[in-house]
């Protein structure tokens, strides 16, 4: 086989996972709390290039060199860098500012409860008073969140009929009287997070919780960390080199068929 076919189809094919986390984080600039991910990759190791039944060098095949074959598809990686801070007004609306994660109560459809963890803070209140996500999940409270513990008790409820204020430590507070705590916890090593999905993150094993210096702003979001001029940027190069690979693969196409067609060819 042609090295420079190997050369070609592994550098598209890495452009193809590029370009498949490019346009996940551009689906979601708008989304509140989104961490934008990025590829790493790397050429494989360097092989060393012998002649095929060569009995010339004492029995040994003669060596021709090092050769590579092309690009290797490393890992997805997320940014954690913070994004902007929009203001909305709503009282239920939260922004994080520093490293941290809410803590939220989530059921799966098998009826499982556990904790996960999320950057988004638009929340809402229910008719009974519970601090929810946008999809019914429960936030929890500072215990609840650092003992990675769901249960009920560790739901933040208000009085839904009265205004409630948050401070930038999570303090819940109506009529002056405090009434629960916003849990917002942080990990030791981000690389034991894992994304689950619907914006939330699970904490894989061997990471550990830590307490969060960061603090809340109420009435604000924070937006994707997405730019979408960079963004649109990249795409245009990953473009580019995908069409770059696809002439390669052509024009070694175009040379074999004269290798073998004319060059080749018994007159």
């Amino acid at each position: 086989m042609v090295k420079g076919l190997y050369t070609a189809y592994t550098g598209m094919v890495n452009e193809m996972k590029r370009m498949d986390v490019m346009t996940n984080n551009l689906a979601n600039a708008d989304t509140t709390g989104y961490k934008k991910e990025g590829t790493t990759s790397h050429s494989f190791a360097e092989q060393l290039a012998v002649r095929i039944n060569d009995t010339s060098n004492y029995g040994l095949p003669k060596k021709l060199g090092g050769i590579k074959q092309g690009v290797h598809l490393g890992e997805t990686y997320t940014d954690w860098t913070g994004g902007s801070i929009e203001v909305t007004e709503n009282p239920t609306d939260l922004a994080i500012n520093g490293n941290g994660f809410f803590a939220v109560a989530f059921t799966n459809k098998d009826g499982e409860t556990t904790v996960k963890y999320t950057r988004d803070g638009a929340f809402k209140l229910t008719n009974d008073g519970y601090l929810v996500t946008t999809d019914g999940d429960h936030v929890l409270n500072a215990t609840g969140a650092l003992n990675g513990d769901p249960g009920e008790g560790n739901w933040i409820r208000v009085n839904p009929t009265l205004d409630f204020e948050i401070d930038q430590l999570g303090i819940v507070r109506q009529n002056q009287q405090i009434v629960g705590t916003v849990g917002v916890v942080d990990f030791e090593d981000y690389d034991y997070i894992s994304k689950y999905g619907e914006n939330l993150y699970d904490l894989i094993p061997g990471g550990n919780v830590v307490a969060s210096d960061a603090t809340i702003e109420q009435g604000a979001l924070e937006t994707s960390n997405v730019q979408v001029v960079s963004e649109m940027v990249n795409m245009i190069t990953i473009q580019r080199a995908y069409e770059a690979g696809q002439k390669v693969i052509t024009a070694i196409d175009e040379t074999l068929d004269k290798s073998v067609n004319e060059v080749g060819r018994v007159q």
